[in-house]
């Protein structure tokens, strides 16, 4: 993986021996260059770096303050630091790793020993960020559905906790559709559970379909799944759910599922409502009106209609 390095120093002539040696030892793949703190600071901003070399003293930022700035900004604050500075003074140095700072280097700077502390902290880096990724995906591992690829019922509850909270703070509503698919266990007996497991995965890419960006659903277990809409009043939430019906209802499928026609069962329930102030509320109204469209007859969208 290609690799930059930020060298931030007044003096031209320094940030050019710095260079030198950097390439010379081929330990970056690209080299940027910034003569005070704030040049400095708009670079990384703007620019993915992955070590940063910087003088102390410089005019208008300091290195101190530059510290300060990289370490409170959660974007950059895990960037390796390499503070150069002309004092030998002990405490100092302390201050400086007090501050944020990786390490620090003496100038006039010994070459070796720059090489050899910029490879350390530039290979810690490198193990930081494979961590992070790894981190990253167990997370997304841990909130997905591993057959339908969409959330999961656990990412759905501390979801819907934080979206009800967000709607009673700002006085909005917050929609819940559950989605059951009819007859799925006959779908099952007639095709197979490889079958219906290509079906599902279906239906969950449709539910997706024409989704805002902060809507999302969810597997809720078997063939049945739930989306949640935020900031949406229980007649959009109506609208939407009788659009995905459709959708569901229309969806041509191939190959051996070419003659099936697959439909759904919705139950539309919206917070804030007498009937609905907690999360398990409005599950249960979404359910409940799931269930009257199966008992009116199945393929249709359901609401309690409760005030």
């Amino acid at each position: 993986m290609a690799k930059a390095i930020l060298i931030i120093d007044d003096s031209e002539t320094v940030r050019a021996q710095i260079a030198h040696e950097l390439m010379s030892a081929a330990l970056c793949d690209r080299i940027l260059q910034a003569g005070d703190g704030i040049e400095a600071f708009k670079l990384l901003l703007t620019t993915p770096i992955d070590l940063i070399l910087c003088d102390l003293e410089m005019p208008r930022i300091d290195g101190f303050k530059l510290l300060g700035m990289i370490s409170s900004n959660k974007q950059l604050s895990d960037i390796p630091v390499i503070m150069l500075t002309g004092h030998a003074d002990r405490e100092l140095k302390v201050k400086l790793l007090g501050h944020g700072a990786s390490d620090y280097v003496t100038k006039p700077f010994d070459a070796p020993e720059l090489i050899a502390r910029v490879k350390v902290h530039l290979k810690i880096k490198g193990l930081q960020d494979e961590l992070k990724k790894s981190n990253d995906r167990l997370k997304q591992l841990s909130d997905t559905d591993p057959l339908t690829l969409i959330y999961n019922r656990r990412y759905m509850m501390n979801m819907l906790e934080k979206e009800m909270q967000r709607a009673e703070r700002k006085g909005g509503h917050l929609s819940l559709v559950m989605i059951d698919i009819d007859h799925f266990k006959h779908v099952n007996d007639q095709y197979g559970h490889q079958r219906g497991d290509e079906i599902l995965a279906s239906i969950a890419r449709l539910s997706q379909s024409g989704l805002r960006s902060y809507d999302f659903v969810s597997r809720y277990g078997g063939e049945e799944f739930v989306l949640t809409m935020p900031e949406t009043s229980h007649e959009d939430a109506l609208i939407i759910a009788e659009r995905l019906r459709n959708l569901i209802q229309n969806h041509s499928y191939t190959g051996s599922l070419k003659a099936l026609k697959v439909t759904a069962s919705m139950g539309v329930a919206t917070y804030p409502t007498d009937f609905i102030t907690s999360v398990p509320d409005l599950i249960r109204e979404a359910d409940e009106a799931m269930y009257r469209a199966k008992v009116a007859g199945r393929n249709r969208v359901f609401s309690m209609n409760r005030k």
